[in-house]
């Protein structure tokens, strides 16, 4: 929805964009249920105004956001409890990988089981030409996560620091 858009040097059909730093910073402000609602709000959104090259696409984006928040969510909810949130670069670090874990996993599911079939759902894709985007793609979806999570905390942080919060997952 931004109209930042950096084609991927290494797969150009694919782009770098900020648009789910917010979604991201949202998550981290308010919980995991509205970080919910607003990707959900975000793909309706999509599917209407801009659905890119696959009518289906913001779907696939769906599950790539909601992957990433869902290793975010794990994070916050079983680390930080641990250690009172006092250690906060950890949590980031943490968060972030297990964001790109979850994201990279899911995608790369999501990419080889649906990028065979026929459009609206995918691109009638042999496996075979498939399988070498696949770690393409990973590697997309990992760098995506790696400056989308920590962006995501450090404008949590800022807000917070300038607005009173109290929320509590």
């Amino acid at each position: 929805m931004s109209p930042i858009k950096i084609p991927a040097p290494y797969a150009p059909f694919l782009f770098y964009q900020i648009w789910e730093i917010p979604i991201v910073t949202a998550t981290l402000l308010y919980g995991f249920d509205i970080g919910i609602v607003i990707s959900v709000i975000n793909t309706l959104v999509l599917l209407v105004a801009f659905p890119g090259a696959l009518p289906t696409g913001p779907i696939y984006n769906f599950i790539a956001i909601l992957s990433m928040i869902i290793g975010i969510y794990l994070t916050v909810k079983f680390f930080v409890a641990r250690f009172d949130g006092q250690q906060e670069t950890i949590t980031t670090i943490v968060s972030t990988t297990m964001g790109i874990l979850m994201r990279v996993v899911a995608m790369t599911i999501v990419n080889w089981v649906f990028l065979p079939f026929p459009p609206p759902v995918g691109f009638s894709m042999p496996k075979e030409a498939i399988t070498p985007l696949i770690p393409l793609i990973a590697f997309f979806n990992a760098t995506f996560a790696l400056y989308t999570i920590p962006a995501g905390y450090f404008l949590a942080r800022a807000v917070r620091t300038r607005v009173n919060f109290s929320y509590e997952e």
